[in-house]
């Protein structure tokens, strides 16, 4: 592993800067972090690799191993690890980011690469990863995963102080790699040439060292001119961790999966091989392997066999296959998926009528673990913030599925001791329509209604209102 110290000792010489860069590179693709978030993004991509790589094996009667090439042999990949990833990350972060300043979207954000979509886009490579990276670019970030960007953390502080981005379309292809340092960032680029008959890769810098902040002068005479730059108080570079633990969420739930996907795959074989009809021949002692092939054979095209001796019949056989231990466990091990992953099954929601305090005890798992989440994106969000030169706290707005009308039963219960506006407004949220709550109170205020507050309490007062008409009439 190296590190940021490794990097000063490097000095100024461009090309030991080369070959240190191309040494950091190797190592970085070498490192667990590496190895895991390459196995983790098969899994996210739906291209789980257990079982892709699974191959049936027959063996001799010398004990020699064989692949099977003749049975079924179905590979059916589950996709937990990618459901789990996008729930996490959507519950989260799908409704945005909320400021005290509605000015400070804007100002994080441009209209291609908004800070939300961008932040999603970072915590999703996050969590497959353990870790991505966003680069903060003078008015957006840009994201990095781990599998593109090597960082180089602080000996002694532990901080990221330089990294470097590389990427390389195909291995035919050139090497591009980008260093980042606290003055600013410097681009590479390795071709391939030829040199005494061996290929080597040369390398040379694409853009000499620049500053992060470029101020320019455009004039129709002279175009444009850059006059000076200038950096950050910090590293422009901000880790986004996954966890506490800095690590993949496949972390542990890779075997499982990999178990369901073996199994549920084992078994849609068993049924495809059980659907053969076997023949069993009696008192047909003479015939050979290729008597039964031909018997087969001519059993499959003209459906009708002949067996040559009088006292040999054939009796065709049909083989059941066993499921109920298989179900049974493919249950299980879909419930304990959701019960590690700490996520959310929707089909104990969708399974019949279910109360709003139901709803909510169903997604303790899933809460605590966006807490944890949510901490590593706080912390993200104000390095970032920091960078920006802006003084603003973010709060998230969890995306939940709700009983609508038992929340607005529970509102309008509330509601005598609640302001009417607070009323309508969350009504209206709960509804759908919470752009529409600043002009439904304005108008009406402007009317002089109010919201209806409790049913019950309602009709209790016009009943009494009826009752002391009555009365009055009486005397």
């Amino acid at each position: 592993m190296h590190s940021y110290q490794d990097l000063l000792r490097v000095g100024e010489n461009e090309t030991d800067r080369m070959a240190f860069i191309q040494e950091v590179i190797n190592a970085h693709k070498s490192s667990d972090i590496y190895k895991d978030a390459i196995i983790a993004e098969s899994y996210f991509r739906k291209k789980n690799k257990t079982i892709l790589e699974f191959q049936k094996l027959l063996y001799t009667v010398t004990g020699d191993a064989i692949p099977d090439n003749y049975s079924a042999n179905y590979k059916l990949r589950s996709l937990f690890f990618n459901r789990f990833t996008k729930q996490e990350n959507q519950y989260l972060l799908s409704n945005g980011v909320s400021w005290n300043d509605d000015a400070t979207a804007d100002k994080l954000g441009t209209k291609k690469k908004s800070f939300d979509s961008q932040l999603q886009k970072a915590g999703i490579k996050a969590l497959w990863g353990g870790v991505s990276f966003g680069f903060w670019n003078y008015d957006h970030i840009d994201v990095f995963s781990i599998l593109e960007y090597a960082p180089l953390w602080d000996e002694n502080d532990g901080a990221m102080k330089a990294g470097i981005r590389f990427w390389q379309v195909d291995a035919q292809k050139p090497l591009r790699a980008t260093l980042y340092e606290m003055d600013g960032y410097t681009d590479y680029i390795w071709n391939k040439v030829e040199d005494d008959g061996k290929v080597q890769m040369k390398g040379q810098i694409l853009h000499e060292k620049r500053k992060y902040i470029q101020i320019a002068v455009t004039s129709e005479a002279d175009g444009t001119e850059i006059l000076d730059g200038v950096n950050y108080d910090g590293f422009p570079v901000v880790p986004l961790w996954a966890n506490e633990e800095h690590q993949s969420e496949l972390e542990g739930l890779r075997e499982q999966i990999d178990c369901y996907d073996l199994i549920k795959s084992g078994f849609a074989n068993t049924v495809d091989e059980a659907s053969y009809i076997y023949w069993a021949i009696q008192n047909a002692g003479g015939m050979d392997d290729i008597d039964l092939a031909n018997f087969v054979e001519r059993m499959k095209t003209v459906h009708a066999g002949l067996v040559e001796d009088s006292n040999a019949r054939a009796e065709a056989h049909t083989i059941e296959a066993p499921y109920a231990s298989r179900e049974a466990l493919l249950d299980r091990l879909r419930s304990d998926l959701y019960e590690d992953a700490m996520a959310l099954d929707t089909k104990s929601i969708q399974d019949g009528a279910i109360t709003a305090t139901q709803i909510k005890a169903s997604y303790s798992n899933l809460d605590s673990k966006a807490d944890s989440y949510e901490y590593c994106i706080i912390e993200f969000v104000e390095g970032i913030l920091a960078l920006a030169g802006i003084d603003d706290e973010p709060t998230f707005t969890r995306s939940r599925i709700i009983n609508k009308q038992e929340e607005v039963q529970t509102v309008i219960s509330a509601g005598t001791y609640l302001e009417s506006g607070y009323v309508t407004e969350k009504i209206l949220n709960l509804l759908g329509d919470g752009d529409k709550a600043e002009d439904m109170i304005k108008e009406m205020d402007a009317n002089d209604i109010k919201p209806l507050r409790n049913i019950d309490e309602e009709v209790q007062a016009i009943d009494e209102e009826l009752t002391d008409g009555e009365e009055d009439n009486v005397q």
